[in-house]
């Protein structure tokens, strides 16, 4: 019964994931606050349960004509190298830290695009005419 709980937070975050919109956070703070695991061993299975969603977004977006391809080379290595230097950090920082740190980078992140789509609301846009409104 324990595995059906866990199916709306893992279909949402999949959802949210291949749309590029961080479930991953869905799924971490379903993991860390309502099943009460560790910050490192949530966010492990987090990278096992993104991997799969990435490689079917990642099919989509290559049917779709998304994926710069030379672009991807440049960035997949600095990628790779941020992943490695973020394990060994995570890994070295206490518990209650690493928790705090991610509440807050996901705390600075919910402001952002709440201010984005506030100065998006706020500015005129065209209208099919072709003419500024607000």
């Amino acid at each position: 019964m324990q595995w059906l709980s866990a199916l709306l937070p893992a279909f949402l975050s999949a959802v949210l994931g291949a749309l590029g919109m961080g479930g991953g956070g869905v799924l971490l703070i379903y993991l860390s606050v309502f099943r009460q695991m560790e910050q490192m061993q949530a966010q492990g299975i987090n990278l096992a349960f993104f991997l799969p969603v990435a490689a079917v977004s990642l099919i989509f977006h290559i049917k779709n004509r998304l994926v710069d391809f030379k672009l991807c080379a440049l960035l997949i290595p600095a990628g790779l190298a941020g992943a490695y230097l973020g394990v060994l950090l995570a890994g070295s920082l206490p518990e209650t830290l690493l928790r705090r740190l991610f509440a807050a980078f996901l705390l600075l992140i919910g402001l952002k695009e709440l201010w984005s789509a506030f100065r998006a609301f706020r500015e005129p846009r065209e209208n099919a005419a072709g003419k500024r409104e607000k």
